[in-house]
């Protein structure tokens, strides 16, 4: 591959970029390095991070929202908790299918962070004012498929 291979690499990035990754992932597997787009490779690779770290954020923010209804919200409680659990529930099975060691460490720096922003959203959709400022869960309760807040 000659340099104007690389800047063809590069436009194909603008381009089509599944094709731009198909063409990395042979040029990586053929040792081919100095061959590589470096600068879009590790713009891509930031970003999966930083969809990972999305994706993980999302659904415990979903538990989180999901358990305060569940455990707060008393006047819909008959009519909506087994929604809510089941929402729980899958919200945790896809939650463990992406969680790394290192994804586990990021959420528990996140937790915070994330019940505030949980709580915003079910302080909007219930209208309650009974929930708590600090989240009173823990991140083992969160993730915990068995488990659920005591009516």
């Amino acid at each position: 591959m000659t340099a104007t291979t690389k800047i063809n690499l590069q436009d194909l990035y603008e381009i089509d970029d599944y094709l731009w990754i198909q063409e990395t992932v042979k040029l990586l597997k053929e040792k081919q390095f100095n061959e590589l787009d470096l600068e879009n490779l590790i713009e891509e690779l930031e970003d999966l991070g930083n969809e990972k770290k999305h994706r993980i954020e999302s659904l415990l923010e979903q538990i989180i929202r999901h358990l305060l209804l569940l455990e707060y919200w008393h006047s819909e409680y008959e009519r909506n908790a087994n929604h809510w659990e089941s929402e729980i529930i899958s919200f945790r099975i896809q939650l463990r299918r992406y969680l790394t060691t290192n994804l586990y460490k990021h959420l528990n720096n996140e937790i915070l962070n994330l019940y505030q922003d949980a709580l915003k959203f079910v302080k909007r959709k219930s209208k309650l004012d009974n929930l708590p400022s600090e989240c009173p869960y823990n991140l083992e309760q969160l993730l915990n498929e068995d488990w659920f807040p005591k009516h």
